[in-house]
């Protein structure tokens, strides 16, 4: 992965590879094991029901935890927090691989989730410490090439494993990602926020949220994240049920959007060399608008359901020019904050999300119109939550190019005529 910059980007492409596996860590959490819920009733002798809490409380721990780990890190720095949750993550994954009752099994995901929040929360903050504007939205979209691919990959490598190693051997493999965490962690990442920077850990400071320009970038991402996720949760039943198409063919078109994500993010990064993120998110936005009213309009029409592909591929597509400079442009606007303003981006997407995903099968498995709802409703919220983005506000700050009228050369000293010479008389 390269480097944010051609040069002068304090983001090395060490640094961001090793921002973009803390961001991959919760996608092979909540993934690589589903597959095995089955086998681990039956092992751990409970229920299917009590199974699937396990996923529940990992992603409130999720969300929860980075609203811990955010402040804390604008108190005390970003590398000692995030070592410390990466430190947790390891023994709690490992005490997930051998839990012997669903009881510790469940206490072990809350703690697990709550601890890989770290790497997610804290990434992001490093990023904006760094860099700010366009290097600072290309970094975050290189981090969604990533983000694209893991959700992708982590099901299909827990479903291999599972067959071979068992559901315990699936979680002791996110637990060697755990120690890897750490690891990289401690060699490549330094600490980004100086001493003379930090604040107080304190809920006052999330007070410092307020700033217009952070709401409605925060809005548009969490509103457009949800998109995702309402699409991925019912991604199963829509290709399979309502298309009807098997389980490779599944795979296949599951796959074929998230390289769609990939490469709108790559496109993204490239044009974030020429163009604002304001800009960016613009041209996103509008794209997931007209998907997603093409999806509902398809669903409610008496059109084939294979046709409901197409539009939800440019969906998916169009979240890579949103999520990257969305995030960007919310955490650009908090410099100060930064740790806190990350956390209520991170607990916002997966509190959305968690209430958004349930949405798409409430008519039951054969139908799709619930999820083109859902999809449709969700694209104009982050719409009007974007449309309230303070206009003229670059996304870098540009110094001022305004010639005031010449004045009259007086003798004077050569710092004053350095003050009142005109960028043209230079």
């Amino acid at each position: 992965m390269a480097s944010t910059q051609s040069s002068g980007s304090r983001i090395t492409g060490a640094l961001l590879t090793m921002l973009a596996v803390l961001a991959s860590v919760a996608p092979f959490g909540i993934d690589m094991y589903l597959s095995a819920f089955p086998r681990m009733a039956v092992e751990l002798r409970t229920s299917a029901t009590a199974v699937e809490l396990t996923l529940t409380v990992f992603l409130l721990g999720l969300a929860a935890g980075q609203l811990v780990f955010g402040p804390v890190s604008d108190r005390y720095g970003r590398r000692g927090p995030l070592l410390v949750g990466a430190a947790v993550f390891v023994a709690t994954s490992v005490l997930a691989a051998l839990a012997p009752t669903i009881s510790i099994l469940l206490v072990a995901r809350l703690l697990q989730g709550a601890s890989a929040a770290a790497g997610m929360v804290i990434g992001r903050a490093i990023i904006a410490d760094l860099e700010t504007g366009r290097a600072a939205a290309r970094a975050f979209s290189l981090m969604m090439i990533v983000a694209g691919v893991a959700p992708v990959v982590a099901p299909l490598l827990g479903s291999a494993l599972v067959g071979a190693i068992g559901w315990r051997g699936v979680l002791l493999a996110v637990a060697v990602l755990a120690v890897a965490m750490l690891a990289g962690s401690a060699v490549i990442v330094r600490e980004s926020l100086p001493v003379g920077q930090r604040g107080t850990v304190s809920w006052g400071g999330f007070r410092t949220l307020g700033d217009r320009a952070y709401l409605s970038a925060a809005g548009t991402l969490v509103f457009a994240f949800a998109d995702l996720m309402a699409y991925i949760s019912a991604s199963p039943f829509l290709y399979q049920t309502v298309i009807g198409v098997g389980a490779v063919p599944y795979g296949l078109l599951f796959a074929l959007n998230a390289l769609g994500l990939v490469v709108s993010s790559a496109v993204s990064t490239r044009l974030l060399h020429r163009h604002e993120p304001h800009g960016i998110v613009t041209f996103g936005i509008a794209w997931l608008l007209c998907a997603s009213l093409a999806l509902l309009g398809l669903a409610l029409a008496p059109t084939g359901p294979a046709w409901l592909a197409v539009p939800l591929f440019f969906a998916v597509t169009s979240l890579g020019f949103i999520l990257g400079p969305a995030t960007a442009l919310a955490l650009g606007a908090v410099p100060a904050a930064a740790g806190t303003g990350s956390a209520v981006l991170g607990a916002g997407q997966f509190g959305l999300a968690a209430l958004a995903t349930p949405l798409v099968s409430i008519a039951g498995p054969h139908s799709a119109v619930p999820m083109a709802i859902t999809i449709a409703v969700l694209a104009a919220l982050a719409s009007a939550s974007y449309a309230l983005y303070p206009n003229g506000i670059p996304a870098v700050p540009e110094p001022s190019t305004a010639v005031e009228a010449p004045q009259p050369r007086q003798p004077s000293t050569r710092a004053h005529e350095c003050a009142v010479t005109t960028p043209k008389e230079l």
